[in-house]
């Protein structure tokens, strides 16, 4: 039995001073609008560590002064924005124990446990948010990680030089971490329906990539005043996310009077069943219409053994586990690999590397988009990702073969290198999982968003942790070596889903040939589109 939820605080508030209830189209704008905010403060309170990298163990590379210290800034739209290694104010010392020989290796190990610990609890997250209330599940997850994201960066004020304690706050964070991707799919699960999923949670999940964003640039605008900051800024942002969620935020549509699609009520004022009114139903005589209290009390969890056999489940999450491998190497290590690297004759600063890797999550935003789109419109998610990582291959090699020859030039390549890179790792976490999560092996009224999602992206945020981890030991080794691993990683990722792709062209091919109507049984990718319809 399910638990009975109270409708948000923030809503009835509303309701009270409209005198009249929201309609459906907007409680789904309100639902896409806060995961949204959601999911940013998440990535955002993330990024600092990537930040901050050069400053902990900045590069050994001599003297890097330059007898034109009165180099003009570069003109508009630039600014600032790109700013010599000369002029950073930052000290070359570092910060103990992160400024040893070993220093780059140790700040390696402190990803890999963040995201070590972020994977094993997404398991645990993903059964508990088919369980209990998301909206506190999320608002709990989001106020503890900016709680231990925020002690991290206090050891910049209290003077702290202990390995341990860095390492502690990381995989406590992680843990907190754990709870918000699973909660926020299955709520856009919960909201809409599969008929344009791709696109939607394509458009939806810009949020990943705004929040590497708007974290790089939160955490590089105050790294003038000491690095502890930028990991306080972010951590204020989630924690104020967190309070949002719990005041706006409706996880299940039954519970502000709306019906779930296994659900059926003459006086419910509607239902999220029919796809093709996905925008328009609900918006005539909704708002004046009474709101019946229909909540969720009959909904069961899946087990995770169950889970793991709803087809495709398997093939998608070790897919995404060298997908997240290559996308997290770039979110941890990019700004590190830009103020190490030689761009047009001379190096950037920590600022400027950290602004200027905001660019990569740019193209993200479009790759993500893009794959969902064009996922929608071939019903076709397996040949989408699988050709977007074959694509990631070239993209890398000539990121690091001629970005360094320009900035103009490293600009264009990291942008298409995020379009492909995160193309179908956001595929795969949103309009794949929630496809998956409503499958038609479920049968009845058994949800598994939140397990399928927690399985799918658990498993990519082991790779995840491994491609930081591999990339602290490679690169003292040289930045070939690291690239050359991103480049395998992303070959495999698109074999592991040759069967699945080789199924959906074959079905396709079926379906563009007659054939007797009593014959023709639907294929698995359309199972994953059409309300698990066979």
């Amino acid at each position: 039995m399910g638990i009975m939820r109270r409708i948000p605080a923030g809503i009835l508030v509303i309701r009270s001073i409209r005198g009249k209830d929201w309609s459906l189209k907007t409680y789904r704008y309100l639902t896409l609008f806060v995961t949204f905010v959601a999911y940013t403060s998440y990535h955002a309170s993330r990024k600092p560590s990537s930040i901050v990298k050069s400053v902990l163990d900045p590069p050994r590379h001599g003297n890097q002064s330059n007898s034109n210290t009165n180099v003009p800034p570069w003109p508009w739209p630039m600014g600032d924005f790109f700013i010599p290694k000369m002029n950073d104010t930052y000290s070359d010392d570092g910060w103990a124990p992160f400024n040893g020989k070993d220093g780059t290796s140790k700040l390696g190990e402190i990803d890999v446990a963040f995201l070590a610990v972020y994977s094993l609890g997404m398991y645990v997250a993903g059964h508990l948010g088919d369980t209990l209330d998301l909206r506190l599940f999320l608002t709990t997850g989001m106020i503890g990680s900016g709680i231990f994201v925020a002690l991290f960066g206090m050891g910049y004020f209290w003077d702290v030089h202990h390995f341990w304690y860095f390492l502690g706050m990381q995989m406590v964070a992680g843990l907190f971490q754990a709870t918000g991707w699973p909660s926020v799919v299955a709520v856009i699960g919960n909201w809409f329906g599969k008929r344009r999923r791709g696109l939607i949670m394509g458009i939806w999940n810009a949020h990943t990539s705004v929040g590497n964003i708007s974290g790089s640039l939160l955490a590089a605008s105050v790294l003038d005043y000491g690095w502890g900051w930028c990991f306080i800024l972010p951590a204020a942002f989630i924690v104020a996310a967190g309070v949002m969620v719990f005041l706006f935020l409706a996880a299940y549509p039954e519970d502000v009077g709306f019906l779930d699609p296994s659900e059926s009520s003459p006086n419910a004022r509607g239902s999220i069943h029919d796809d093709n009114m996905m925008w328009e139903e609900g918006t005539s005589n909704d708002e004046e219409a009474p709101v019946p209290h229909i909540h969720s009390v009959n909904r069961r969890g899946v087990g995770f053994v169950g889970a793991c056999f709803i087809p495709g489940v398997i093939p998608f999450s070790l897919c995404l586990f060298f997908s997240k491998l290559v996308a997290y190497t770039f979110l941890f290590w990019l700004p590190f690999y830009l103020s190490q690297t030689e761009i047009g004759g001379e190096r950037l600063s920590v600022k400027s590397a950290g602004n200027l890797s905001t660019l990569f999550d740019v193209g993200g935003i479009f790759g993500g988009i893009l794959a969902g789109y064009i996922s929608d419109r071939l019903k076709a998610r397996a040949t989408t990702a699988a050709t977007f990582m074959y694509a990631a291959i070239p993209s890398m090699l000539l990121y690091r073969t001629y970005g360094n020859i320009s900035k103009t030039m490293n600009i264009i390549l990291m942008i298409i290198a995020g379009l492909f890179i995160n193309g179908p790792y956001a595929l795969i976490t949103t309009a794949v999982s929630a496809d998956l999560g409503t499958h038609s092996s479920l049968k009845g009224d058994s949800r598994a968003l939140a397990t399928v999602t927690a399985i799918i992206d658990g498993t990519g945020s082991i790779g995840a942790a491994l491609g930081p981890l591999l990339t602290g030991f490679l690169s003292t080794k040289g930045w070939d070596a690291v690239f050359a691993m991103l480049m395998i990683g992303a070959c495999i990722a698109g074999l592991l889903l040759t069967r699945l792709v080789c199924t959906e062209l074959t079905e396709r091919t079926a379906l563009t040939s007659p054939r007797p109507r009593n014959n023709v049984e639907a294929p698995l990718s359309q199972s994953l589109l059409r309300d698990g319809r066979r």
